[in-house]
């Protein structure tokens, strides 16, 4: 399974960031207890189904990796799945998929497109997928390739959106005009869910990763988040919240609690990458990394992890091996108070601005009736004058 982790710029960062959070106090699990410290969120006690994502950085760390038995040992310890970027159909892509396949370790096709075409599946590229998938089926045939499951990265369409960075009035008219356009998300929420279909037909179950206000929007019954990003609310077999707390570090874990209760699946991450200026993004080291496992896989059995690379250089592979799933952490209470605070502005302003027409027109239908009644105790007045 694949959690990717979009770096196209501060702004776009925080945008996501700041749609992230519902009230932690919903649904929350029973052996999830407040203490004076904070939240107390206690371990399964067994691993959950681990899954990795690699490769999107080039197939050499993937190759180095195949090249050293004692990772290898240890993914198959953990029963760990691996999960490629179908980035194209090379040779080399899929040796190295036969080479995992011939040490029974499980791997999922992440399905992307050329950078030309946007990378992730958005609203926008939908049918560039369908043909994707085509492409993907005759090249595994061609190479005997076997995949544990297909997945679907179905993200904002940042690259269009960055473009745009500096242009504040055609920013705010292009996103003016999605948000009016209802038809669009609904076109391509069709077209991905025949494109589900589609990859059951051949055989393989679907992931679907899935952005954190995915289950705000749900709660609140709008689309506007989708329609001003780009992004598409399916269903597949598995669904995953990427749940990045490397980009949220105030609020940490907070937010997987915050969103536990709600997701089938949770990604957990970054353990790689570069440090992105002004909000304190940056790899997670072990213990932020192990907090967010054991909070994850409290609420469910299927995490993801982005990324294996990342894991390898920190040497976390062992640690996770030898990891105690019954230990219980402690989430500060600083940091659930702002997972509070944040859930309940973000709900509360994306119920507004998705129910502003019916709001305003409430609010005409309520002034004309005090005008009305005014005018009628006037009327009433002088009559009783008269």
């Amino acid at each position: 399974m694949i959690f990717s982790l979009n770096r196209r710029g501060t702004f776009f960062a925080l945008l996501c960031t700041s749609l992230l959070f519902v009230s932690c106090q919903r649904n929350r699990a029973s052996t999830v207890s407040e203490t004076p410290e904070g939240i107390r969120v206690q371990g399964p006690g067994v691993q959950p189904n681990l899954g990795f994502a690699c490769c999107e950085h080039g197939l050499e760390p993937m190759q180095r990796l195949l090249e050293q038995p004692d990772q290898l040992g240890m993914l198959k310890s953990l029963h760990a799945t691996v999960a490629i970027p179908i980035q194209d159909f090379s040779a080399q892509r899929a040796t190295i998929v036969q080479q995992l396949n011939q040490q029974g370790i499980p791997v999922v096709a992440w399905i992307v497109l050329p950078k030309e075409q946007g990378y992730y599946l958005t609203a926008d590229n939908a049918p560039q997928a369908a043909a994707r998938i085509a492409d993907f089926e005759a090249w595994t045939q061609r190479n005997g390739l076997r995949w544990a499951a297909v997945g679907l990265d179905i993200e904002p369409s940042f690259d269009e959106l960055a473009q745009l960075q500096g242009h504040r009035w055609q920013l705010i008219e292009t996103l003016l005009a999605r948000s009016a356009n209802l038809r669009r998300i609904g076109r391509a929420k069709k077209a991905y869910s025949a494109l589900i279909d589609r990859i059951h037909s051949l055989g393989y179950p679907v992931q679907v990763y899935q952005m954190p206000y995915i289950p705000m929007e749900r709660d609140v019954h709008s689309t506007l988040p989708d329609r001003l990003l780009g992004s598409v609310d399916v269903s597949g077999d598995q669904n995953y919240l990427m749940l990045y707390t490397s980009f949220a570090r105030p609020v940490g874990a907070g937010m997987i609690c915050s969103l536990g209760p709600h997701a089938e699946g949770i990604g957990v991450g970054s353990t790689d990458g570069d440090t992105v200026p002004g909000i304190g993004s940056g790899p997670l080291n072990w213990n932020e990394f192990s907090r967010d496992l054991i909070v994850a896989s409290h609420f469910t059995r299927q995490v993801g992890v982005y990324d294996l690379e990342g894991c390898i250089r920190q040497g976390f592979l062992p640690r996770l091996v030898a990891m105690d799933w019954s230990q219980s952490v402690v989430i500060p209470k600083e940091s659930v108070q702002r997972a509070r605070r944040v859930g309940f502005i973000a709900r509360l302003i994306l119920w507004i601005v998705s129910n502003l027409l019916y709001l305003a027109i409430a609010g005409f239908v309520l002034i004309v009736w005090m005008i009305r009644r005014r005018r009628s105790r006037r009327k009433l007045a002088l009559g009783y004058a008269r």
